[in-house]
Order: structure tokens, then sequence, then C-alpha cells
């Protein structure tokens, strides 16, 4: 059973483990990368599709995609990197890479229906 004392330290660790946590999740700072992109990606190996465009849009530095035919999180950097993870049913792709300026580049690796495939992906800022 805990006394007195290691019911404060407990208490006291909980309470600063929360604030951290909000501190952490609460405030996202613009970055400048935030605005609409355009993505191209291209399969170079595996039996995925060829090539995909799409539009997404960097808002605080999180990736945003509203074609509802995907399910995209990603993020990215104030310095560039990029994180993205793309999911469709049980297809699902990991990219990684970076942006600078109006323009960006990287890898990505999944499985589609028919196995494992990977390749690359190019960026272009869209302007207004």
């Amino acid at each position: 059973m805990f006394n007195v004392q290691q019911l404060r330290t407990s208490a006291a660790i909980f309470a600063c483990a929360i604030a951290c946590i909000a501190v952490g999740n609460a405030a996202r700072a613009a970055t400048p990368y935030d605005g609409d992109w355009t993505v191209v990606i291209a399969t170079h190996s595996g039996a995925c599709g060829q090539a995909y465009r799409y539009g997404v849009r960097i808002s605080l530095g999180v990736v945003v995609y509203d074609g509802g035919m995907v399910t995209m999180r990603g993020s990215v950097t104030p310095k560039g990197a990029v994180k993205v993870m793309v999911r469709a049913g049980d297809q699902w792709a990991n990219g990684s890479g970076r942006l600078s300026g109006t323009r960006g580049n990287g890898v990505w690796k999944g499985r589609g229906t028919d196995g494992a495939c990977s390749g690359t992906w190019l960026a272009q800022r869209r302007l207004s």
C-alpha cells in the first residue's frame, strides 16, 4: 500500500506527465511549407499502380488530404522533413523525404493488393 509521501510523489509525476503531453500536442506552429501542394507518387518496384497524383494541403505542419478515398496522415517539420502514412483498406504506404522551398522529394514503401512495392514521390507547391 502507498504511504502519503509515495502518493504525493506519484501524483506530482502524473501531473507533470499530463502537462508535458498537453504542451506537446497543444500548439503546432506554422511552417514555411504550409499551403497547397501537388504530389506525384511513382512505383519503381512491385505490383502497385504505376503513378498517382494527389493534391494535399499542409496546415500548421500537418499533411491534410480531403480526397476521401484514402486516409493520409503526415507531418512536416520546420526544417522540411516529411513523414507520411497512406492507407486504403488493407493497402498502405509509408513515405519520408524533404521539402525545400517550393519542391520536395522522397521515397516510400508499402503493400498493395498484390504484395510489397516501393518507389519515390515528388512534390511541388501550388501557387495561387
